[in-house]
């Protein structure tokens, strides 16, 4: 018999795989994030054949990020304001239609870099407006006591979408530039069949009939919460330290001479070690509290930087180093939201989840601009030593933090 940290059990329950509702959510939303990845490799590809330049190859995925987080606050707002099903709704419907004006473009021969860049805020803006929503559904679906179960299998979208979505824009783009497009719009349309099919209360359970705060009220929570501001500002770093270990991987392995194939194969080990890593989900939340969770979990990516610099000649072990690190960041995203669903009241949720989404997004960018610019002066093996080295002393006062230690699962 499975059991939470609050004690409550599964037991009586109908398995979260016959969920229809869920299982229904999820699948539409994976389509959807699939789409999205593969968008994210085959813009660069289409804008450097059609411009020849790098700076725009990058532009929509740099576009779409700045989107994002430009309009992340607000959509926390609007999330604990009005009915989520019909947010979502209609950002999936928007995401689509943006989408689909793509190969329509490319099938008239009328695709301009400024068509992109409209289509990079569409779908930049819905992602915002659409990921605090999605996160709330699944608590509107799923009883309490699967819940970390039903995030765990959320996790599964994230990291099987990060590693089908590369090589699969390749494959359909090498049978026509219009095809990677067409699949992401499809995966866009499938996200909003299931929210237009799967009923749910996304009605925000207020005090009073409104709201309370503005639209920073989410990060004043974050600030004021010991353990979610740890959690928030660790993980922030931690997806820094990973943007910018992956970075310097690719930069390390073209140093080598390995080629596309290997270099792929050697990158692939982060998504790997997400996927991996939910089956220890529900074991490490019974073994830990979310304070020993969140030290230990912050310290196993310190080892594998420190082997990185060995691992020179072999993609295979780079695989495996970057599967290793990756391994406990599911037990730590479930561990966030739990902590969000257990803390925060419901009328707040959407702004505190709108915030961590943000702060978490931005340590991507920050991660691989700040090992760009090191790369300029110093070799992979040195930033990988760096790194290593600035986490480490960045986690020494979070592991001695006695409050961390004895923080146990809230009620």
């Amino acid at each position: 018999m499975a059991s939470t940290e609050a004690g409550e059990t599964t037991a009586g329950l109908r398995p979260l795989r016959r969920n229809w509702r869920f299982q229904l959510l999820w699948g539409g939303s994976a389509a959807s994030l699939l789409g999205s990845r593969m968008s994210t490799t085959a813009y660069p590809l289409l804008l450097l054949a059609m411009t020849g330049s790098t700076f725009a190859a990058g532009a929509f995925s740099g576009v779409q990020l700045l989107t994002q987080v430009l309009f992340g606050i607000h959509a926390g707002t609007v999330a604990d304001r009005y009915d989520r099903r019909v947010i979502l709704i209609v950002a999936d419907g928007l995401r689509f239609l943006a989408s689909l004006t793509v190969p329509l473009a490319l099938a008239m021969d009328r695709l301009t870099l400024t068509h992109i860049l409209l289509v990079a805020v569409v779908v930049g803006g819905t992602m915002a407006y659409a990921f605090p929503v999605r996160t709330l559904a699944i608590r509107s679906v799923v009883p309490k006591a699967q819940l970390r179960q039903a995030l765990a299998q959320d996790g599964l979208r994230t990291n099987g979408t990060g590693l089908l979505g590369p090589p699969l824009a390749g494959f359909l783009f090498g049978l026509g530039r219009p095809a990677p497009f067409i699949g992401a719009a499809v995966g866009s349309l499938l996200s909003f069949g299931a929210a237009c099919a799967v009923p749910f209360d996304g009605k925000p359970q207020t005090s009073g009939g409104k709201a309370r705060g503005g639209a920073l009220e989410g990060m004043r929570f974050l600030a004021r919460s010991p353990l979610l501001r740890a959690t928030v500002g660790i993980t922030f770093a931690l997806y820094l330290v990973c943007s910018a270990t992956v970075l310097s991987c690719l930069v390390l392995l073209q140093r080598e001479g390995v080629g596309s194939a290997g270099t792929g194969l050697a990158l692939s080990g982060e998504a790997v070690g997400g996927i991996v890593g939910v089956l220890f989900v529900s074991r490490l939340h019974r073994l830990m509290g979310p304070g020993k969770l969140l030290i230990a979990a912050s310290w196993l990516y310190v080892p594998p930087l420190l082997v990185l610099p060995l691992s020179s000649s072999s993609p295979v072990l780079v695989f495996f180093v970057l599967t290793v690190m990756l391994l406990s960041d599911p037990a730590l995203d479930v561990m966030t939201d739990v902590l969000i669903f257990q803390q925060v009241p419901d009328e707040l949720r959407g702004r505190v989840m709108a915030a961590t989404f943000m702060l978490f997004t931005l340590g991507m960018p920050a991660g691989t601009l700040g090992s760009g610019l090191l790369l300029d002066f110093l070799s992979p093996d040195a930033v990988f030593t760096v790194l290593a080295v600035a986490l480490a002393v960045a986690l020494v006062p979070v592991t001695l933090n006695r409050t961390l230690w004895g923080s146990g699962w809230p009620t």
